[in-house]
Parts: C-alpha cells; sequence; structure tokens
C-alpha cells in the first residue's frame, strides 16, 4: 500500500503571547514571556504565585454566552485554536466531503476547574446536587466533539491522553488516519487550562514548579544550572493536516510536510524522565525512521526544555547520543521559556513553532539564559539559540514532548516540495 503524504494547510493559536497565531509567533521570535502573577486565583498562600495565563479572552468571541457556559475554559481555548486554524486553511470554502474530515484533538487534564467547582460546591446537608453539564464539561475528549459538532466534521473523531505528550500524540494519529488513506483532512490539536487551586496546589506539592515568585517573567529557564521548575501555562494549539493531492485539488497554501512521528516509553517513573534519556534516544530515533530520515537531515530541534532539574540534562544527552557531531550543528530552543508549559497542549504549540520556523527561516529563542548560569551536566557547545531568534534556512524540523508516566512522542516537519 502506498502511504499518501500528509501537510500542514490552517494553523491557529491562543497563548499566553497572544490571542492568535500571528501575535503567538511574534512574541515567540521577540523573545517575550507570557509570565506573570496569577489572576485566575488568590494564589497568596501558594508557593508558586505566577503562572503563564492567557489573557482577555472572552468565550462570547467565539460562541454565543448560552453554548459556552457549556464548556470548561480548556475546551473554549481548544475551539478558539482550531476556529482560526480552520479558517485559515480555507478548507469550509470548498465543497468536502464531512465524512472523511476528522478531528483529534487532545488534553492532558481536561475540566479540571469544571471538576473542582463541582467538588468544592457540593452541598452535603442538601444531598447530591450538582450542574447537569459537569461530566460533559469536564471530560478530556469534549473539546474534540465541540469542534466535530460545530463544523459538521464526520471523520474520525477522538482525544488522546499522554499527559504532556497528548498533543504530539493527536498529531500522530492524525498524521497516520490521513497517510493511510482513512481521512482527507483532521483538524489536530490540543488545549490545557490547569491554572487552579488544586492544578496549582498539585504540581506545588510535587515540587514540579518554579518558586521564583520575585521574578516571574525569568522563572522559565532551560539548559540554565539555576533552573528550579516548569512555569505552568495554558492555551489552545491547532493544525489542520491534510491529504497532499486534496490539499492541491482546492488550491490550498501549504505550510510545510508531516513526514515522521515517534513514541516511546521510559517505562521508568512516574514522573522523572529517565537520567540517560533512554526513552527520548527512542522516541527521536522511531520518528527519523518513520520519516526515512538521518540525524544530519534535521536542522532544528524544539525541545522538551521544561526547566526542571532533571529532565533538561536528560533530553540533551539523548540528543547528543542521537545525533553524534551533527548535534553540534543543529539548532535547539525551548518555547517553554516564553510560553510556559502548556502541557497537553504543549505538543500542538511546539509543532506550530516547528512549522513556523520552517516558514519563515527563523528560530525561536530560549530565553533567560545568563552569562555563567551554566550547569556541568549540560554541554554548552550545543546551540540553545540563547536569548535571540536566530535567521537560518530551515528544511526540517523536529519537536520533543516527554510525559508523566513516560510518555514520549516526537513529530517531525520539514519544507514542502511536490
Amino acid at each position: 500500500m502506498e502511504l499518501k503524504r500528509v501537510v500542514v494547510t490552517g494553523l491557529g493559536a491562543i497563548t499566553p503571547l497572544g490571542s492568535t497565531l500571528s501575535e503567538t509567533w511574534e512574541g515567540l521570535i521577540n523573545g517575550k514571556s507570557g509570565a506573570g502573577p496569577i489572576t485566575h486565583f488568590d494564589a497568596s498562600k501558594f508557593k508558586t504565585q505566577f503562572a503563564c495565563e492567557v489573557k482577555n479572552f472572552e468565550a462570547t468571541q467565539i460562541m454565543d454566552r448560552k453554548e459556552a457556559r457549556k464548556c470548561d475554559r480548556y475546551a473554549l481555548l481548544g475551539i478558539a485554536a482550531a476556529k482560526e486554524a480552520i479558517e485559515d486553511s480555507g478548507i469550509e470554502n470548498n465543497n468536502i466531503n464531512k465524512d472523511r474530515v476528522g478531528v483529534i484533538f487532545s488534553s492532558g487534564i481536561g475540566g479540571i476547574k469544571t471538576f473542582e467547582d463541582e467538588a468544592r460546591g457540593y452541598d452535603t446537608e442538601r444531598g447530591p446536587r450538582f450542574n447537569p453539564f459537569f461530566i460533559p464539561k469536564m471530560i478530556s475528549d469534549i473539546a474534540a466533539g465541540h469542534i466535530s459538532m460545530m463544523y459538521g466534521y464526520r471523520g474520525p473523531n477522538f482525544a488522546t491522553v499522554s499527559a504532556c505528550a497528548s498533543s504530539s500524540n493527536a498529531i500522530g494519529g492524525a498524521f497516520n488516519y490521513i497517510r493511510l488513506g482513512k481521512a482527507d483532512a483532521i483538524v489536530t490539536g490540543g488545549a490545557e487550562a490547569a491554572i487552579t487551586i488544586t492544578g496549582v496546589g498539585g504540581f506545588n506539592a510535587m515540587n514540579a514548579l518554579s518558586i521564583r515568585n520575585d521574578s516571574p517573567e525569568t522563572a522559565s529557564r532551560p539548559f540554565s544550572a539555576s533552573r528550579d521548575g516548569f512555569v505552568m501555562g495554558e492555551g489552545g494549539a491547532c493544525l489542520v493536516l491534510e491529504e497532499m493531492e486534496h490539499a492541491l485539488a482546492r488550491g490550498a497554501k501549504i505550510y510545510a510536510e508531516v513526514v515522521g512521528t515517534g513514541m516511546s516509553a521510559d517505562a521508568y517513573h512516574l514522573t522523572a524522565s529517565h537520567p540517560d534519556g533512554l526513552g527520548a534516544k527512542l522516541v527521536m530515533r522511531n520518528a527519523l525512521q518513520d520519516a526515512e530520515m538521518k540525524p544530519e537531515d534535521i536542522d532544528y530541534i524544539n525541545a522538551h526544555g521544561t526547566s526542571t532539574p532533571v529532565g533538561d540534562p536528560s533530553e540533551v544527552k539523548a540528543i547528543k547520543e542521537v545525533f553524534g557531531d551533527h548535534a553540534y550543528n543543529l539548532n535547539i530552543s525551548s518555547t517553554k521559556s516564553m510560553t510556559g508549559h502548556l502541557l497537553g497542549a504543549a505538543g500542538a504549540i511546539e509543532t506550530i513553532a516547528c512549522v513556523m520556523a520552517i516558514k519563515e527561516g527563523i528560530i525561536p529563542p530560549t530565553i533567560n539564559h545568563e552569562e555563567g548560569d551554566d550547569d556541568p551536566e549540560i554541554d554548552y557547545e550545543l546551540n540553545y539559540t540563547f536569548n535571540k531568534a536566530q535567521k537560518r534556512d530551515i528544511n526540517a524540523a523536529l519537536s520533543n514532548t516527554f510525559g508523566f508516566g513516560g510518555h514520549n512522542a516526537c513529530v517531525i516537519v520539514k519544507k514542502f516540495v511536490k
């Protein structure tokens, strides 16, 4: 069976850097931090009192108030990103077969705010009184459901849940369904909105978050010795993937081509990466094999790079082993230094960063590295694109995402050549 080629025809994003893809991209290449004091709740008694929040978002921008009340914030952010991506793709302007257009959309946590509100509001004296939309607002698949219902897409429809690897796995699933001929196009990506009392409190209890409360904008500092944990982010990110001939037939613009994905497991620890990067090495090799590419074919890696003490050096070790001497020719950067960690949506926004880097010929930086802030476990001969974007012609880029539970996923995109 001959596999179909899969291209990217639409992009959408709502992140702590902006309400649209263009605003987010401008923030990324200009090294803008999205971090600031938490406004979603009173965090004054928490160890971490800051995060990367989406600003000035009103649900009524994307749907009427009555419908919006049926959605958790995570789903609303996902719908907003999907709306932009679908409009960007122009696919709704064509006479398409909606039986062959799907939605594979992820969330690592889902409607945690809805769950929190309902549990906290439970009245033990009066008995169980819950919002009838409690369950459909909370569950992690419901963003995919809403998007399909809004546009009438009746193709493959489900959610992937693999912690921080969720949206990379969603993209991988969409890629495979299209190249196997099971769909013409799939709306894919992820959304997360876990900046809540239980979200921040839970990650604080694990000592996973930075506590640099005096300087939130510099708190996410991947690959620096003074890193002390990740900065939580929220948002939605979406790509429209399409079978190449289907896209060409309708005259779609094409951003890039998806050429390979990989998956692996650390099989090591509930939350920590394997210190030698065993799963990370395997997932990158799997993706390269899937793409039928050699390590030296890659120009840029958007690293998982969470700014955690264990995770960053293990990823660097994995990159050095997989790419060998070519590792020193790569640009590497962690856009989490600016967006924060979007958890289940991280893979989607970071794949978008790879696509835009290819399109625009510029690598977004890793911000917040200070001279002398060097970790002996990290090789600084590698190019982490510190503090300033770098212009470069990019043929192919790779995005890494690694999730709690040892879930690893990787996506490779390259310049489109017919």
